[in-house]
């Protein structure tokens, strides 16, 4: 297996770091959550010296994302 990025590996931390619920209920959604949650403070790190309100796009994404890690956490 090759190095991660530091992003790619704030991503599979914090799916790790997050507690497992039991498989019958919600299973690995909390993780998922907290992973797409990391990726989408990666990318705002990333875009973090322009404006982000010049890039439509990238706000609209990180928004996104932030929805469906909502939506997983309320399962």
């Amino acid at each position: 297996m090759t190095e991660l990025s530091p992003a790619a590996k704030a991503v599979v931390d914090a799916y790790w770091a997050t507690p497992n619920e039991p498989i019958t209920t919600k299973g690995r959604l909390p993780r998922v959550a907290a992973a797409l949650l990391a990726a989408a403070d990666q990318i705002e790190n990333l875009y973090c010296d322009c404006d982000m309100e010049d890039s439509p796009g990238i706000v609209f994404a990180l928004r996104q994302l932030m929805i469906i890690a909502n939506e997983l956490e309320a399962q």
